[in-house]
């Protein structure tokens, strides 16, 4: 043992030497390095222990590392196609969108998951009205893309009772769903909450005008009552009428107001109204069934020259048998009749009266597999050999789970081919089991089941582009093959996407979890801890710790419409809650309410020939560095003089500064240390009066 040699080169005499010389790094108390100490023989023992498990360690599988993570709770996550939601920009003609129809931006796709329907349905007016007063609140602005002007939607004062009305010129059907997206002017982002429940600031009524009045719809929001930007769903009751109580008659929807303690005033910049889903992927392989019926219609939305397979089951419980073509309307055999609509689209039929073969009338009779002309060049993927975890490669990466499915071809006793469609990880006796690792574009067969010699090939395969399908809003998506006409933009970013995380991804998320604090110990646990508060606007955060009395202070500035915003009751509240599951028993919290403290700055400043506007460039610049509200500087942060002085000495009007003066106003929060401001630890310091003389320079 003494002579091994461990992967970094070292032996075991070295690695104790080495450890011995560290010991007075850590403690003075520990002066007997000898043999006979025990804690030296507790050293020898661990530096032995390590050196001959340290090969063992750093060649551990990716199967134990897995297993090791998995022990702790974590497990990769799975990957997620992009969801984009899309609003009609111009609608010239209604349209039928099939499943899996495309739209493109760039190199990237978008699909729709079901069939969609677009036709002119549009809002034509917005209106407010406040409980107090009868007139109505004209927000027709923002029915204007362009513009985006921010609308109080609830006045400057939200009250219980308080109206949002949405008239639009048609609704969809009764029962059916449709999606609105509200974007507001966000000043300050939220921390995203947990559970919506936990929205303790708002909550809203929808309602729907109908024949028998106003009803209540069932509705999910996403936006929190307004507290953030994002989709509401709503469902359309029974008898949706005209409603002739707005200043536009047509279809209306409202909000009413049922709780209000807003921290932050709803101030909306648009709203889109019967949007529709569409998802980041490409099909390149389409599986589609069928049952109870003798003819068919294929809609497909892949948009290209296609090869078409055909299978079916024809007694219940058996496997499918394949299908061919054939244009003689009288040849007897496994065929079927067709009819060509277009790209991807057709009729198929069968005639078993005839042909004295056809599908059984039952669930999932007839599969239809639609093949671009690169998937049919390379979609049969091997043999399944019957030895454990046996790997095959597909020829794409980055698949989407939902879509994807293989195909395995047999010989039944007859010695004619059977073809049986399986799933990942679809477990029942006999079964093809294996697990799909969709970001590597490999299948791992556990177990074969009844089908090992079986051939195996790809029916429905979709790829997606993970998180770059999360596109900003605002972009026009071009509908592929739609002759239509209508444009189509997302007014919202895409969300979700993302791939399936590898090993090393788990083991990172791992580490960061390990570093993240859940018991506060130092002062920056507690500022993490405050400005983390889910729901809350936490735009700064100090905490200021007092050993002698065993207290953290917290200083917070809340994200809030005021100027000088002081800590509201529920937010208090709510963050002294999380602090107190947070602390450690003996330490004691409170928050303190900020402070503010105006900075006056006089001086003079040559400045150059030839200049225009050099004063106003000259405050502008001081203005930057004394404000503490509108940028990263936080609370008792010390303002330096000499970062002043320089600012203004590096602009390219300025000659130099010949006089520059810099007092806090009051000094009860903030004092002078020398040329410098130093705030104390809850004081935010901000522009006060700025007194600047400019010489031209004559030189």
């Amino acid at each position: 043992m003494l002579q091994y040699i461990t992967n970094d080169g070292k032996t075991y005499e070295e690695r104790f030497s080495e450890a011995i010389s560290q010991i007075p790094l850590y403690t003075d108390e520990w002066t007997d390095f000898n043999v006979s100490d025990p804690g030296i023989t507790i050293l020898e023992n661990l530096i032995g222990f390590e050196t001959l498990q340290q090969e063992h360690i750093l060649s551990a599988s990716p199967e134990v590392k897995r297993r090791l993570l998995d022990m702790v709770g974590f497990v990769p996550e799975r990957g997620k196609r992009a969801r984009l939601l899309l609003a009609a920009d111009r609608v010239n003609n209604s349209v039928v969108l099939p499943a899996n129809h495309r739209f493109k931006i760039g190199d990237m796709y978008f699909e729709t998951d079901r069939t969609i329907e677009v036709d002119d349905r549009k809002l034509i007016g917005i209106f407010a009205k406040k409980v107090s007063e009868e007139d109505f609140t004209s927000l027709d602005m923002l029915l204007d893309r362009e513009t985006k002007v921010p609308a109080a939607i609830f006045g400057e004062k939200p009250l219980v009772g308080d109206e949002l009305y949405l008239v639009s010129n048609n609704l969809p059907p009764a029962g059916s769903e449709t999606v609105f997206y509200f974007t507001l002017r966000e000043r300050y982002n939220r921390n995203p909450m947990r559970i919506q429940s936990e929205n303790t600031f708002a909550s809203i009524r929808w309602e729907c005008y109908t024949a028998n009045g106003w009803v209540e719809m069932k509705v999910r929001d996403a936006t929190n009552a307004f507290l953030n930007s994002g989709e509401i769903r709503m469902w359309i009751p029974e008898e949706a009428a005209k409603c002739s109580e707005t200043p536009i008659e047509g279809y209306c929807v409202r909000a009413v107001l049922t709780r209000s303690e807003y921290d932050v005033r709803p101030k909306v910049i648009g709203i889109e109204a019967f949007l529709f889903e569409v998802w980041q992927k490409h099909t390149i392989s389409e599986s589609m069934s069928f049952g109870k019926s003798t003819e068919i219609n294929v809609v497909s939305g892949m948009g290209e020259e296609v090869y078409v397979n055909v299978f079916v089951r024809e007694a219940k419980g058996e496997s499918y048998r394949v299908y061919d073509y054939t244009p003689d309307p009288e040849r007897p055999g496994r065929y079927y009749d067709r009819i060509d609509h277009g790209i991807g689209n057709m009729t198929i039929r069968f005639d078993k009266a005839t042909r004295g073969f056809g599908p059984e009338r039952s669930r999932d009779c007839v599969r239809v597999v639609l093949y671009t002309e690169d998937v049919m060049q390379k979609y049969r993927i091997g043999k399944v050999l019957g030895y454990d975890n046996q790997r095959l490669s597909l020829p794409y990466e980055r698949i989407v789970p939902h879509n994807f499915s293989i195909i395995a071809r047999r010989i039944d006793e007859n010695g004619e081919e059977i073809f049986d469609f399986v799933r990942p990880e679809h477990s029942e006796d006999g079964c093809l089991y294996y697990h799909l690792y969709e970001g590597d574009g490999e299948i791992e067969i556990e177990d074969g089941g009844d089908f090992i010699g079986a051939d195996l090939f790809m029916a429905g395969i979709a790829t997606h582009e993970g998180a770059s399908g999360n596109i900003r809003p605002g972009n026009h998506l071009i509908s592929v093959g739609d002759t239509s006409g209508n444009s189509y933009y997302n007014p919202g970013a895409g969300t979700g996407g993302a791939y399936k995380e590898n090993l090393e991804d788990v083991r990172r998320r791992f580490l960061i979890d390990m570093d993240t604090a859940y018991t506060a110990v130092t002062t920056s646990d507690y500022e993490n801890i405050v400005r983390t508060t889910p729901g809350l606007c936490i735009h700064k955060a100090n905490a200021r710790m007092d050993e002698n009395k065993n207290m953290v202070s917290v200083a917070v500035k809340p994200g809030t419409d005021e100027e000088f915003p002081k800590l509201p009751p529920l937010y208090r509240t709510i963050i002294l809650k999380r602090l107190e599951q947070r602390r450690l028993l003996t330490t004691h919290i409170e928050l303190v309410e900020p402070v503010y403290t105006a900075v006056n700055v006089s001086g003079t400043v040559y400045v150059k020939l030839h200049y225009e506007n050099c004063k106003d460039e000259i405050v502008e610049t001081v203005k930057r560095h004394v404000d503490y509200l509108n940028s990263e500087k936080n609370f008792g942060d010390r303002l330096h003089f000499d970062e002043v002085f320089h600012a203004i000495e590096m602009l390219d009007c300025v000659e130099f500064v010949y006089d520059l003066s810099i007092r806090p106003k009051s000094t009860a929060s903030a004092k002078m240390e020398d040329a410098d401001i130093l705030p104390a630890f809850n004081c935010l310091l901000y522009p006060g009066q700025i007194r600047i003389e400019t010489v031209t320079s004559t030189d």
